[in-house]
């Protein structure tokens, strides 16, 4: 109630004077720390949600924000009406980084997968010789790229979607996970130009697909002369074990001899969110030459796209996830947590299953989506100290910042258990 007395002013503001298009947990937040965050009462909290990924490196890293306050105090924004000294450097490094020859710099996911389905049309028209506005894009169900007019026009969700058309011609959706879906479209239609995937399906409820789902979609991809594009803007900079999901088990993209077996190189690969550090909007779009080359003067832009700070911030975000080896952490405390949460759960009745990869899970509740009982467990975690959040009304998502340490993720452990226990019938 003491927590509660001193939110509930800061959350009447936002009711009051914002738009309405969220439906956070009734917390107030204003101090963040690696794992942890304060709320405006002096209470902490375990982050598990690590703003859908964005914090991988947790709050408020002193590298990266040191990196940002070095950078604004010089030069924060110059468009790109010229150059800049960081811009370049920061092409290289990335380009370098994630081993493609080519980026185009932007600010959101979103604004990212927008240029992607760009280049993937002109590329069809251009390079496959797909007639004039005839290009199609493969789509999953239950996908999430995102909340532009376009990209909820192949959206499965309908509170995204309804009363926001005229939707976008141009897409056509196959079942997740279905490569069999996917072959039958690429064999039977000549306008396809690209595929857009994400290799774990975060907001559906990290729905992960078989093993070999990426692998089979990227040969196909690969067979009917169509661009594999890779949503890695959840999945990307660590999360789920590997520098990006479509590696595998590899950490060091594919280029390994013992494991590069494992990974599948997108045509187009999609990053934003941890790129970031969680300090400042950083997105990227990733591929070669050949590719993002039908991209010309005038035809795509973005005003804060490659600012000085920006491309400050990413370069030691990057360098952060390196030097930290917190790939290599989500990777172990990620079999940690799935295998512990298994164990309660083979006992349990209120938690269906667990599934996830790295430090990217969730538990599937015993319930209905419609039902609140996702809602009201982490409502008590927050009581318990742990912030997670619902998705899909019966599902939770846990994923903290890869900076987690063992001592810290057995403690966050023993809260959900803990929680859980208290809803078994």
């Amino acid at each position: 109630m003491e927590t509660l007395k001193h939110s509930q002013p800061f959350i009447d503001l936002e009711h009051l004077h914002g738009a309405h298009d969220y439906h956070p947990l009734p917390v107030v937040l204003e101090r963040g720390e690696g794992v942890y965050l304060w709320d405006v009462g002096g209470k902490k909290y375990f982050d598990f949600l690590s703003a859908y990924s964005a914090v991988n490196q947790g709050h408020c890293h002193p590298r990266i924000v040191n990196a940002l306050q070095k950078q604004a105090e010089i030069l924060t924004l110059t468009s790109r009406a010229f150059h800049n000294n960081k811009l370049g450097k920061y092409m290289e490094y990335i380009t370098n980084y994630f081993k493609f020859e080519r980026i185009l710099p932007s600010n959101t996911g979103a604004e990212a997968v927008e240029a992607a389905i760009k280049i993937t049309r002109k590329w069809g028209y251009t390079q496959k010789n797909i007639s004039k506005n005839k290009a199609e894009i493969i789509v999953c169900s239950q996908n999430f790229h995102g909340r532009t007019s376009t990209i909820i026009s192949f959206s499965s969700d309908p509170e995204s979607k309804n009363h926001f058309g005229p939707h976008a011609p141009g897409f056509i959706t196959i079942p997740y996970n279905d490569t069999e879906a996917l072959e039958s479209i690429l064999e039977t239609n000549p306008n396809i130009a690209g595929f857009l995937v994400e290799p774990i399906q975060g907001e559906a409820g990290v729905y992960t697909p078989d093993e070999d789902f990426i692998y089979k979609s990227k040969k196909l991809c690969s067979e009917y002369n169509v661009l594999f594009i890779a949503d890695e803007i959840q999945t990307g900079i660590g999360r789920t074990g590997s520098l990006l999901a479509i590696c595998g088990n590899c950490t060091c993209l594919g280029h390994c001899e013992s494991q590069a077996a494992t990974y599948v190189r997108p045509d187009i690969l999609i990053l934003g969110k941890a790129i970031s550090g969680g300090t400042y909007p950083v997105s990227a779009v990733l591929c070669d030459s050949h590719i993002i080359d039908v991209i010309q003067p005038g035809q795509h832009g973005s005003t804060f796209g490659g600012n000085p700070m920006a491309c400050s911030v990413a370069m030691e975000a990057l360098e952060v996830i390196k030097d930290e080896k917190l790939t290599q952490n989500a990777r172990r405390l990620g079999k940690l947590f799935r295998e512990t949460l298994k164990s309660y759960i083979s006992t349990s009745n209120i938690v269906d299953r667990v599934r996830g990869k790295g430090l990217l899970n969730a538990i599937v509740i015993n319930d209905t989506e419609e039902s609140k009982t996702a809602w009201n467990i982490c409502i008590k975690l927050k009581e318990n100290g742990l912030l997670a959040k619902p998705t899909h009304g019966n599902i939770i998502r846990f994923a903290p910042p890869l900076v987690i340490t063992e001592k810290q993720l057995n403690e966050c452990i023993d809260i959900i258990i803990k929680t859980l226990k208290t809803f078994e019938v």
